[in-house]
């Protein structure tokens, strides 16, 4: 109980900036070197295979993003919950929630992985791979689809513990896996020359390693709260509570995969592999620039969502205000970068000796144009993240997928029909741009009604 007491004042009386920077700094270390790992991944992996290995694992995406979205639907829908109820003063239906959070994991990343396994020709094919990635998407993605539990424990459970007031443990969680996946890309790629399936069968592995730490923290005595074997069986209002918090990441990363087949598709068609192969690029760089923001939202969510349970409005503002600022921060030092030297992180991932020119031109002007909204990307998913904290699924999937489904997926089937390649390239911006506006609009309404009685009109938080 005292450690309880401690974390509820931390949380609610401590000033917002430090809290901020003391939850999202271990956070953004842990983003960072989890996309540091994966742009290592794939740059092994176009020095020791070439660009049609980062095409392979691109055209692979869509599984990953699957399996990815069901464990934020578990992970960040359970911690979002477990918050709120710890700042309401209920550990024992916290643990609960973790309980029923970890076997909704374990059964989902199962099922994924079994069926995944009988249909992975298929779904590649249906997801944009050429007959010549095929081959090394299939060979990649059947040893990623087998570690599929170990993902799922590991990611999604992770949450908890930054939930619980440990950000640092779970950045340690990250780190484990990211410095070992990079050790064993280098063995399993340069001196044992497995080549696409080395860089897989590393990758599982520091799952494996990753999951084991976490779930080792909830067994143990650091934790607050504790993984029960009698909080393990499934309890439906429990699961109603953590799938509708968790729908808007879950929707966004469904959305995602989603989005990722129709570009997929739309750049062999107007761009063939290499199009393919420099999105896979632009994808990497493009992920690491923006972890910063992610671990800012994960710093930001347990202020948030306790202050909100706790009736702390003040405090809840206040911190998604510096949230949205170190955001914005963020991302308009990324686009500086990404517009001034796009040759040089192009260069990073391509394999010396082969014939860059065509990727090199293809790829830096598609950097260029994808990214040219970078700077306002921060606002918006800061802001959506506010409504998934605070209790509120319903907007936080609406304005998560009004910028990876309701405007991307139209512009994309509509701009490269005009624009060609160019279209393709476009359409992210364009939807960037329009589902900022549309954020700023709810946000603004929603903070207007953010007073002592809009808790009440909220059923998900208020107690069953």
């Amino acid at each position: 109980m005292d450690r309880q007491n401690e974390r509820s004042k931390i949380l609610g009386e401590e000033d917002i900036g430090k809290l901020l920077l003391k939850f999202s700094i271990p956070a953004i270390v842990g983003m960072l070197v989890n996309a540091l790992y994966n742009i290592v991944d794939r740059i092994f992996i176009g020095k020791g295979v070439g660009s049609i290995g980062i095409g392979a694992i691109f055209v692979g995406s869509p599984v990953t993003l699957i399996l990815m979205a069901f464990g934020m639907l578990v992970g960040v829908g359970g911690n979002s919950l477990s918050s709120i109820r710890l700042g309401e003063d209920k550990k024992d239906e916290a643990e609960l929630i973790l309980g029923n959070a970890f076997v909704l994991l374990f059964i989902i990343s199962l099922t994924l992985s079994f069926l995944g396994l009988i249909f992975i020709e298929p779904l590649l094919k249906a997801f944009g791979a050429s007959d010549n990635i095929l081959p090394y998407s299939i060979a990649y993605m059947s040893i990623i689809l087998i570690g599929a539990p170990f993902q799922a424990l590991g990611f999604g459970i992770n949450n908890f513990i930054r939930g619980e007031g440990n950000p640092r443990v779970a950045m340690t969680t990250m780190l484990i896996g990211a410095i070992l996946n990079i050790i064993l890309d280098y063995t399993f790629i340069f001196i044992f020359d497995m080549g696409i399936k080395g860089a897989a069968l590393a990758t599982i592995i520091a799952q494996a390693v990753s999951a084991t730490w976490v779930l080792s923290y909830f067994f143990g005595s650091r934790s607050m709260l504790k993984l029960k074997k009698e909080n393990m069986r499934l309890q439906k209002d429990i699961v109603q509570g953590i799938l509708s918090i968790g729908l808007a990441p879950f929707s966004m990363h469904l959305a995602s995969s989603t989005v990722t087949v129709i570009l997929n598709n739309s750049l062999n068609a107007y761009g063939g592999d290499v199009a393919i192969s420099s999105m896979g690029v632009i994808h990497s760089i493009t992920m690491l620039i923006l972890m910063p923001v992610f671990g800012i939202n994960q710093g930001a969510q347990p202020i948030i969502g306790f202050n909100y349970g706790a009736k702390k409005y003040n405090r809840v503002k206040e911190a998604l205000k510096k949230a949205i600022i170190a955001a914005t921060s963020v991302l308009s030092i990324g686009f500086i970068v990404t517009q001034t030297m796009p040759d040089k992180l192009f260069g990073l991932f391509l394999q010396k000796g082969a014939d860059i020119t065509s990727i090199l031109e293809v790829g830096i002007r598609g950097l260029r144009i994808n990214l040219v909204m970078l700077p306002i990307i921060g606002f918006q998913i800061v802001s959506s993240n506010y409504f998934q904290a605070t209790g509120k699924p319903k907007q936080a999937a609406l304005l998560g997928l009004s910028r990876q489904v309701l405007i991307l997926i139209p512009a994309l089937f509509i701009l490269p029909k005009f624009f060609g390649l160019t279209g393709v390239w476009a359409a992210g911006p364009v939807s960037d741009l329009v589902a900022s506006i549309t954020t700023a609009i709810f946000l603004i309404r929603d903070l207007k009604y953010l007073d002592d009685k809009g808790i009440i009109n909220n059923p998900i938080i208020e107690e069953r």
